[in-house]
């Protein structure tokens, strides 16, 4: 059955190692048939959240930027698929500000039900992504019809285009997608 895929890359770095896994994501996912869309923050205007709580009450955010369109895209997938690259052994500042931007879907009713992060880190060590991940944890949590449900990573992937030289980080990618 086709399911409606957002996958959403946070990277602003041209040639990004988390886009490329991300863009052989969403090739899995139309080879299975699924409604694949993709969006990358690159030229978004996203604001910090300013912890007004307005949108407890009313459902939509104070701040009039890019957040607002992402956030219907975000409510309305049955999957998504966040990537990003590590910072720091963290998320990207774009990607956590997206998250703390989501907070309308709180009491919304939203449709998404699977989550998956795709990293990647000049680190090579696995624990890399840990925070990362737990991090997305955190926002999964608050929204109690979702949950995390995997990630593929690609450590010790630096140099800017390089993912294509890791076959077995491709693939993860790949089947990722197809396996939605």
């Amino acid at each position: 059955m086709a399911k409606n895929v957002l996958i959403i890359s946070s990277s602003l770095r041209s040639g990004s190692n988390s886009e490329i896994l991300a863009k052989e994501c969403e090739r899995g996912a139309r080879d299975a048939g699924h409604h694949v869309q993709m969006i990358s923050l690159k030229g978004k205007k996203i604001s910090f959240c300013i912890g007004c709580l307005s949108c407890q009450r009313t459902g939509t955010c104070v701040l009039k930027d890019d957040a607002a369109q992402i956030m219907e895209q975000v409510r309305s997938a049955q999957v998504i698929v966040f990537a990003t690259p590590i910072y720091y052994y963290e998320m990207s500042g774009q990607l956590k500000t997206l998250l703390d931007r989501m907070n309308p879907l709180y009491t919304a009713d939203y449709a998404f039900r699977d989550i998956y992060l795709i990293a990647t880190a000049a680190e090579a060590e696995e624990t890399a992504f840990d925070k990362a991940y737990n991090g997305l944890q955190g926002w999964v949590d608050c929204f109690e019809k979702a949950s995390l449900k995997g990630i593929v990573t690609g450590a010790g992937i630096a140099d800017a285009k390089d993912a294509p030289n890791h076959d077995d980080v491709m693939k993860k990618a790949y089947d990722l997608g197809r396996g939605l």
